[in-house]
């Protein structure tokens, strides 16, 4: 199984770091007492988002300081093949850098949560898989899985790892290319942004091997909806808990703040750890504005057994 640079790899949980409470501040200490005392022997359902995979060096679409992106839609990327080769040249520099991001203290965090069957089950926005490198095993991706792509003819699978080497294969100086132009910004989901065109009009687009057919990351575009089955599961998690924890999510899209609005109309306790405001604000019991790792893993230590 591939590793994550010198870090956790996929199967590496065994090797995950102790958690320790971290110092907050004494406002965050005040917000994070009354989170442990709502939380205590009540066990709860985790929803996260890319505020938690930014201390992996993973950029987010609206935290405090990123800059305004502007994400290709789905329908754009199906309907013009100058948009399916842009995305697919920026893709292949981003996959570059997302494949060796390690899991943080959050994602052990959770996973730590987990163990202790404090969570009925965690729902993540993102698509990067380091809450399954970290430990994590009952997880929703809502948004799908960057490491997997797939034909939108035929339908099949093949491992993004797989695809790289035949991205390499048709395009060999490429990264490097890449890298000369100094014209690349890592952006979320394993994205770039690429300001040189000459470069992207040089990519070649590979094919499903089996039919020829259109390949796409197998994650959810703007534009595009989350699978039922995801959805349904992810209510039973809500439903099955004591309350709903937010984490790292401005909560701007739908697909997770349906959630947030389920919980509240059940009567549940809904707790926001975000730096910065969010959809569900209004629907929160508790706001805590702090960093999401540092918060989840005081949570993970601090917590009683249940």
């Amino acid at each position: 199984m591939e590793q994550r640079g010198a870090g956790v790899g996929l199967t590496g949980f065994a090797s995950m770091p102790p958690v320790k409470a971290t110092r907050p501040s004494a406002e965050e200490l005040e917000v994070l007492l009354r989170i442990r005392a709502v939380l205590a022997g009540n066990p709860f359902a985790l929803l996260t988002g890319a505020g938690l995979s930014t201390d992996s060096g993973i950029p987010d679409y609206r935290g405090p300081g990123s800059p305004p992106r502007s994400p290709m839609t789905y329908q754009e990327f199906i309907k013009d093949e100058a948009n399916r080769q842009r995305y697919w040249a920026r893709n292949h520099i981003g996959w570059s850098h997302l494949r060796h991001a390690d899991p943080n203290q959050g994602h052990h965090a959770a996973a730590e949560l987990e163990r202790r069957g404090y969570l009925t089950g965690l729902i993540t926005q993102n698509v990067d898989r380091l809450h399954e490198d970290a430990g994590s095993t009952n997880v929703v991706d809502l948004h799908g899985r960057y490491d997997q792509v797939v034909c939108l003819q035929c339908r099949r699978t093949y491992s993004r790892r797989l695809l790289a080497g035949v991205l390499e294969e048709l395009n060999p100086d490429f990264l490097s290319r890449a890298a000369e132009s100094g014209l690349v910004e890592i952006a979320p989901d394993a994205d770039a942004t690429v300001e040189d065109q000459a470069l992207i009009s040089s990519f070649v687009v590979a094919v499903c091997p089996a039919c020829g057919g259109t390949l796409k990351p197998d994650f959810v575009y703007f534009g595009e909806n989350v699978p039922k089955e995801r959805v349904e599961r992810s209510y039973r998690m809500v439903d099955d808990a004591g309350a709903l924890v937010v984490a790292g999510s401005s909560l701007t899209v739908m697909s997770g703040l349906r959630f947030v609005r389920h919980a509240a109309k059940d009567g549940k306790p809904v707790i926001i750890i975000n730096r910065g405001e969010t959809r569900g604000d209004d629907k929160a019991t508790i706001k805590l504005d702090a960093g999401v790792s540092e918060s989840l893993t005081w949570l993970a230590a601090e917590l009683p057994p249940l």
